[in-house]
């Protein structure tokens, strides 16, 4: 038996860095990736001091109704729509994420979804892999070039700063809406300008979305908002599922009333809306925007600082870096 405080790691992440928890923690780590219902996930968060965990396991109140020793679930992302934030808060439980690790991968990717979008790239590629290509056609393949084109962000955090960054050497004009207006020397950094919702809707050639999922955001991209879109628009979305409605945009797409899609996040993911798939105009990803080695390893080495933090170990001993809920600290 040991009286070490136990963790318990949903999924496989890299081992060198959760060797940082042995010396002072009882750790199982999952060595497969899997999916856990309410009741085995309950069952695994039962009798545990600390959880790793990731998007797809989703914790509540029913969840945790066992786990009376848990002090702490560490999510393996930056957002937290998998976890009831207020029921957790409620029993006393602090809940971290891996803010800020990802914010430049992320960019990187929207970017690569952008351009892959405009370049018509993936059709480009399944259309050669066919077999199909036999000559080069001078007006085969057109695409759309982004250099000048109106970029918009709806959702101007950390990650959507980066991506705004990154537009200078495009020499795209950028258009911003978020809940607030950035201050002035953030905005001159980014090159970006505050507008509504809905003239960024109107004035924007690629509109990425990098807002969280919360009740209010839900489907903040519709039917209405695309028709507000410019026939010859692209909307790339790095953020979360369920902001989008597939549905309405799987329309919008089919009829050309949008030019283009690059989706790295779905409603309901891993099921998709059957419709995207039997597009040509929309390139998808399986939610891969953070997934270089360099960030799912950082995002790793957060979350075990958080945990390490929590129980009075690591260089944040007793300030956990990332905590979400603080007042229950």
């Amino acid at each position: 038996m040991t009286d070490k405080p136990r963790v318990w790691i949903s999924r496989p992440t890299f081992p060198g860095i959760v060797a940082r928890l042995e010396p002072h923690f009882e750790v199982v780590a999952e060595s497969e990736e899997r999916a856990f219902n309410r009741s085995e996930l309950a069952a695994k968060l039962a009798g545990q001091d600390a959880v790793i965990v990731g998007l797809k396991d989703r914790i509540g109140a029913a969840e945790i109704a066992r786990a009376e020793r848990l002090r702490i679930v560490a999510n393996l992302a930056v957002g937290y729509d998998n976890i009831d934030l207020d029921a957790l808060s409620a029993a006393g439980i602090a809940v971290s994420n891996t803010a800020d690790v990802l914010n430049e991968s992320v960019a990187d990717f929207a970017w690569a979804l952008m351009l892959g979008a405009a370049r018509r790239l993936g059709a480009a590629e399944r259309w050669l892999r066919a077999g199909h290509w036999q000559a080069t056609e001078f007006k085969a393949w057109l695409g759309t070039d982004v250099g000048g084109c109106t970029l918009g962000i709806l959702g101007m955090g950390r990650i959507g700063q980066a991506i705004a960054r990154r537009a200078v050497g495009f020499g795209m004009p950028v258009l911003y809406h978020n809940r607030s207006q950035l201050p002035e020397a953030v905005e001159l950094a980014c090159h970006a300008r505050h507008v509504d919702k809905a003239q960024l809707l109107r004035e924007s050639d690629f509109l990425i979305l990098t807002l969280p999922l919360t009740a209010q955001t839900r489907h903040a991209i519709g039917a209405a908002e695309l028709a507000l879109m410019k026939p010859s628009a692209m909307l790339v979305n790095v953020a979360r599922g369920g902001i989008v409605d597939d549905a309405a945009l799987v329309a919008a797409l089919r009829e050309r009333r949008l030019a283009g899609a690059a989706l790295d996040v779905f409603e309901g993911e891993p099921a998709l809306h059957p419709g995207l798939l039997q597009l040509d105009n929309a390139v998808l990803s399986p939610h891969i925007a953070s997934a270089s080695q360099g960030t799912r390893r950082a995002m790793t080495a957060v979350a075990v600082d958080n945990v390490l933090a929590l129980f009075g170990h690591g260089p944040h001993a007793g300030k956990p870096p990332n905590i979400l809920n603080p007042n229950v600290l």
